[in-house]
């Protein structure tokens, strides 16, 4: 068969040869050991935790090589694709810091960098393997394809289209020229150069060395439509963009010696492989399954955005699962750019990394307790702004006030941890707001009574009826906290706690205990930040108010 003559007929509007695009996409200028990384994610829904997990990956192996990362959006799949689904992938990525050196949305001289905008490309490169003889046209139907898999199936054979099977392989050019004319639609497929027997050693960066059967289907790599499907795309798409390393899920895996065969059926050198194992969950039965779209809100990258968790601490649990090593770094260099982290696909687990989302808080609450005040709060007004407006306006009104409350023992060798995500920072601090804590009288809806029951109720009554007559706002600290053990003194309680430990017996508690009255009293709470520092805030007046209301709901009841 005259090839050049059949790659005409298939692809009479193409005129361009493979040597105009080498020539327009010109090599990059990199010196030894600088990697070109890409995050290629298909627009099918929202961005999924993996993808996060991956994105970074190749950001940081290129960072960290001083090369280059770009974003390709991978769109040849059109039944899948959703709408509105590229903006996603971008903005998801742009509000984590993924800044990309180049790619969709963010420029660049090797676009576009969507691939349903490359068919003219990838159409010369497949009517090239035509003009070889290692593609050919094939008219089978999904009815034939089906009757097809059905005699494998009985016979106990490989499934595919391969050997016998390819009957289109040996289709005369008149054959063709006739169906094409009589309006009949093809598939273009890779004529497979293997047979069963056939072995191929791949090594992937994180895997190692493997010896792996070759693929021996002649698989499509022009769709009817006219686009390819991943394997043609990304081989043309990554020798063109010269992308040096390719860090994927593990489910390309099995497809990777068909994948080489595509780039050395175009004479291309293949990037290296680094394949990911999937993001896994211990469900409810204690069985480790795959972070699920369906069954796991925080498979959705929206999730932490919308719960307010902060980018940083989000990439540095995700840098956890990444590399078992970097907690340890991190807890050596808590204000250390992750960049500066011995980052290693080498390091990286074959076998899953583990989602928990209580170690996400930890990390989350380390993170926020590490930040100043004014970081605290302009990060929780953002995400305020955006997904709760009442909040927004309360820290736009009270900005000098949430600023001094965020302060409460933050400047100190071992920071409060109580705030994990923004989406809980007025839960967490609502007691200092008397139209909250007064308006819906938290001391009842806290149930005062089961917060002080450990002490006698009559005890309880007398420290808050006496305490104001302690409490001066001007004093210090130390002179503060002397006049709790003054209270403390002189309505039967010890005034220090060792003294209570020898005669448990002689009091009614200590002056530790008269502080947890105080505290539950003025905030609703056992545990909260320095209680000195809470009723300097609050200030006379509604430290006042609280105790009347404290007296109020004990004497309810």
């Amino acid at each position: 068969m005259d090839n050049n003559k059949l790659a005409e007929l298939l692809f009479p509007e193409i005129d361009k040869l493979p040597s105009f695009w080498e020539q327009k996409y010109q090599k990059r200028n990199l010196s030894q050991g600088e990697e070109v990384t890409r995050y290629a994610p298909s627009p099918t829904g929202f961005v999924h935790f993996g993808a996060l997990f991956a994105s970074l990956a190749d950001f940081l192996v290129a960072k960290k090589s001083k090369g280059v990362v770009f974003l390709r959006i991978e769109d040849t799949d059109k039944k899948r694709e959703v709408l509105g689904g590229v903006q996603e992938i971008v903005n998801t990525l742009k509000s984590f810091n993924i800044n990309f050196d180049e790619g969709e949305s963010f420029g660049g001289e090797y676009g576009p960098y969507i691939q349903s905008e490359r068919e003219e490309i990838y159409k010369t490169y497949a009517k090239e393997l035509v003009k070889k003889g290692k593609a050919y046209p094939c008219f089978c139907s999904e009815s034939d394809l089906e009757h097809m898999r059905e005699k494998q199936e009985k016979n106990k054979e490989n499934i595919g289209y391969h050997g016998e099977y390819a009957v289109c392989r040996n289709l005369s050019y008149e054959q063709i020229e006739q169906k094409i004319k009589n309006g009949e639609k093809f598939v273009l497929r890779f004529k497979c150069p293997y047979n069963e027997n056939d072995k191929v050693e791949i090594n992937d960066i994180i895997r190692g060395k493997r010896v792996v059967p070759q693929n021996i289907n002649d698989v499509v790599i022009i769709k009817s439509n006219g686009l390819p499907p991943y394997n043609l795309a990304h081989a043309v798409d990554d020798h063109l963009m010269q992308t040096t390393l390719v860090i994927r899920g593990d489910e390309w895996f099995s497809s990777l010696s068909e994948h080489l065969q595509l780039f050395e059926a175009l004479g291309f050198t293949p990037p290296k492989y680094a394949h990911i194992s999937p993001i896994q969950k211990v469900d409810e039965n204690g069985n480790r399954r795959k972070l699920s779209k369906r069954k796991d809100p925080e498979a959705d990258m929206n999730f932490f955005a919308e719960n307010g968790y902060p980018v940083g601490a989000v990439k540095d649990y995700i840098l956890t699962l990444l590399n078992s090593d970097f907690e340890q770094w991190r807890a050596q260099n808590p204000k250390e750019d992750i960049l500066n982290f011995d980052f290693s696909l080498k390091k990286m687990s074959a076998s899953g990394s583990l989602f928990d989302i209580k170690k996400l808080t930890d990390i989350s609450k380390n993170y926020i307790s590490g930040l100043t005040n004014i970081e605290v709060y302009d990060l929780a007004k953002s995400w305020a702004e955006k997904y709760d407006k009442q909040l927004y306006k309360n820290f736009v009104d009270n900005k000098n006030y949430w600023l001094d409350i965020l302060n409460i023992d933050r400047n100190i060798p071992k920071p409060r941890k109580d705030l994990s995500h923004f989406k809980e920072i007025f839960e967490t601090y609502n007691y200092m707001f008397d139209e909250e804590f007064i308006g819906k009288n938290i001391l009842k809806e806290n149930n005062i009574f089961e917060l002080l029951s450990a002490y006698d109720k009559e005890a309880v009554l007398k420290v808050l009826q006496e305490y104001p007559k302690f409490y001066d706002e001007c004093d210090e600290q130390s002179v503060w906290f002397d006049k709790i053990k003054d209270l403390s003194e002189k309505i039967g309680f010890a005034r220090e706690v060792k003294e209570f430990k020898q005669n448990p017996e002689k009091f009614k508690g200590h002056c530790g205990d008269v502080s947890t009255i105080i505290r539950v009293a003025i905030t609703g709470r056992t545990q909260t930040p320095n209680l000195y520092e809470i009723l300097k805030l609050l200030g006379k007046d509604s430290i006042s108010k609280r105790l009347k209301l404290a007296l109020e709901v004990l004497n309810s009841k």
